[in-house]
């Protein structure tokens, strides 16, 4: 069975926290949801809450298959916490999936080695991508080794459908 981590906090984009969450589910997949803080809740930008299942300071690469970091303005507070940016700094030089939507990329430009890389995200976030040496691709979904990004919750059903394959490999 597949053990995925999608990170949560505050401010996350529901369609993008819960249609990953979900969807992996319905694949037969374990899901952890990881916060700073173990069982503690998060508000959606629109006030839903949903806790977190660990704490990232427990959490370790090789327990997972892969890894969903959803949009909204969490990216901007998840990559405040040094155990979270670790966790997905380990994921990448693991090379495991990591899947990032909307503002998710954010995540990436602080964690990912992007120099090179090709990557999409909400356009407001392009120089922030560019400036981490990715090259800005506006498309539905963009794949570049073990990075797959999107730029809206529009573009999840391509997201999770590139998710899932990146998982296969």
């Amino acid at each position: 069975m597949k053990k995925i981590a999608i990170l949560i906090a505050d401010l996350f984009d529901d369609k993008e926290l819960l249609v990953p969450y979900y969807r992996c589910l319905e694949e037969g997949f374990e899901v952890d949801l990881v916060g700073a803080e173990k069982d503690t809740a998060y508000k959606s930008k629109f006030g839903l809450p949903m806790k977190s299942h660990v704490a990232s300071k427990d959490v370790k690469a090789n327990q997972y298959d892969g890894l969903i970091i959803p949009g909204g303005f969490s990216p901007d507070y998840m990559r405040r916490t040094k155990e979270t940016v670790q966790f997905v700094k380990d994921m990448d030089a693991l090379k495991k999936p990591i899947a990032a939507i909307c503002h998710g990329p954010w995540m990436m430009a602080s964690c990912c080695d992007l120099k090179g890389k090709r990557v999409t995200g909400f356009f407001s976030i392009k120089d922030d991508l560019v400036n981490a040496g990715a090259t800005y691709v506006d498309d539905a979904v963009v794949v570049d080794g073990n990075l797959i990004t999107s730029r809206t919750p529009n573009d999840l059903p391509v997201f999770m459908k590139a998710f899932i394959s990146g998982l296969s490999k």
